[in-house]
């Protein structure tokens, strides 16, 4: 193949030059990345994109648990009847999945337009638009009508603005936390995150999400009366002997009436009626958890992959199911070992002490999260993260409660924007204080070419084609003879595709 021709190459950096130029004067202003559409219709199609994508991920997930669901009732037949496997009675996932579509489709569409409208009016491209533009459109997550979904969202978005903000200053060697080289340092922080959110859960109930907190219950063997037991004797409030006789009367325990009015400890007796045996108790829990959480790991797994890596899925579907399901075991072997534990630590307490205290459950749920090692290196900090903004919030509404911190009406709404504004800066100029997880699934959502601006922001197609000459390797000398040829013809850089 021939060498290229200088006087091209030398005709694209001028028009490069001319470009750079122009981006800095009074009446131009930077070029969109999205040269063969307007500004509207790149907006559009993203929301229009991320919505489609947000919706089949939350129904695809709605759609593999209902199948799960029929395949423990053993109704096989039903997996081949749309009636039942997609039903609105049964599958009631279109209003949350709108709402997630919205969410996400809304905010990747007013940023691509927020973006380009900047670009127009200020007639320069600074990290400020990305600010901007994230922080404002971090609105839609009004589309989420729960306040404490929204709150949720919103204290995760500043664990991850806080992780990159850390990162930053420790790559530039401004600051770090004493013992962050440490190796399980992310398992810690899933620990102490993990010992206030189950201190919470037994303790103060009220102040984690409802859904979460259901999660919860259901994942663990003891009922809710059993915990609202436990709550009472830390508490030192009279035992409702009502509710609790109603649970032990169904496990047909003999004589549940025995407890005192103002009892020291809820013995193993009524946490587990149905087994004597506190090891064989914790097995059981294990196992049942593992039972019944599979379904929701496998298809947390599986839809999201085949949902935002299609082509991959289409490639090699073998080596996609096989993926998803050994991560889905992992995980749900992780959580099962973390229920064991939490209730392993319960019982042992009642065999060497004869008061219960609260902080008990603090301590047990720190023990029981030791099991995150039983998860990938590259997996613990991102539960460490997804578990932290559920402590955070946590203890927000303990302090609210107590008078120590105002309770402001959309504070969720205000935080959230504001943590989104964070978020795009680190993601178009710093973003290798990202983790990778979090830094492709927004990019992936968002559907643009963003990049860093420092490196990319004059590779336009001129650069493209330049860089595409740089890469061909020389030829032999006939064929620089014909090239040579050439070099007295004029080029005409508009016929050159994208310039």
């Amino acid at each position: 193949m021939p060498s290229p021709p200088t006087p091209l190459r030398e005709a694209i950096k001028d028009l490069q030059r001319r470009q750079r130029r122009a981006g800095t004067g009074d009446h131009c202003y930077p070029a969109c990345d999205h040269a063969d559409e307007s500004c509207v219709a790149h907006a559009v199609g993203n929301l229009c994109q991320s919505f489609l994508l947000s919706y089949g991920v939350r129904v695809g997930i709605g759609i593999l648990l209902r199948a799960f669901k029929l395949v423990r009732r053993q109704s096989y037949s039903s997996l081949l009847d749309l009636k039942q496997l997609v039903s609105e009675k049964d599958l009631i996932v279109r209003e949350e999945a709108c709402r997630i579509g919205l969410l996400f489709g809304g905010f990747t569409g007013s940023y691509h337009a927020l973006r380009c409208l900047l670009r127009k009016l200020r007639k320069k491209e600074t990290p400020f638009n990305a600010m901007f533009a994230g922080s404002v459109a971090g609105l839609s997550i009004l589309a989420l009508d729960d306040p404490s979904r929204r709150r949720t969202l919103a204290l995760y978005l500043l664990t991850r603005v806080g992780q990159c903000a850390y990162n930053s200053a420790k790559s530039k060697n401004k600051f770090h936390f004493w013992g962050s080289h440490w190796r399980h340092g992310d398992s810690l922080l899933f620990i102490l995150a993990c010992a206030q959110v189950m201190y919470a859960f037994i303790m103060h109930p009220e102040t984690l999400p409802k859904s979460y907190n259901e999660f919860i219950q259901k994942t663990g063997p003891v009922a809710a009366p059993v915990y609202k037991a436990v709550r009472e004797v830390c508490r030192g409030s009279p035992l409702d002997f009502a509710s609790l006789a109603a649970y032990l009367s169904t496990r047909k325990v003999p004589n549940p009436m025995k407890l005192e009015e103002f009892p020291s400890i809820i013995p193993c007796s009524v946490i587990h009626p149905d087994t004597k045996s506190c090891l064989a108790h914790n097995g059981n829990a294990a196992s049942a958890t593992f039972k019944k959480t599979f379904p929701l790991y496998f298809s947390l797994t599986f839809v999201p992959f085949v949902v935002l890596r299609l082509q991959k899925f289409m490639d090699d579907p073998a080596s996609t199911c096989w993926h998803a399901f050994k991560g889905a075991v992992r995980s749900t072997t992780f959580l099962s070992a973390f229920v064991g534990l939490f209730q392993a630590a319960i019982c042992l307490h009642r065999k060497v002490a004869t008061k219960d205290h609260k902080l008990v459950y603090w301590i047990a749920g720190g023990i029981a999260a030791l099991s995150v090692l039983l998860e990938k290196k590259s997996r613990r900090s991102e539960l460490s993260l997804y578990v932290l903004p559920r402590a955070a919030d946590s203890m927000w509404y303990i302090l609210v409660n107590r008078h120590l911190l105002p309770n402001l009406k959309n504070a969720e709404v205000a935080l959230f924007c504001a943590c989104m504004g964070g978020i795009m800066y680190y993601l178009e100029h710093e973003p290798d204080t990202m983790a990778p997880l979090l830094r492709g699934l927004i990019r992936r959502f968002l559907a643009s070419r963003i990049s860093n601006p420092s490196l990319y922001s004059n590779r336009n197609a001129s650069y493209t084609y330049l860089q595409t000459l740089d890469s061909r390797p020389r030829s032999n000398s006939s064929a620089n003879g014909e090239a040579g040829a050439s070099h007295s013809q004029e080029y005409n850089l508009e016929s050159i595709p994208g310039l």
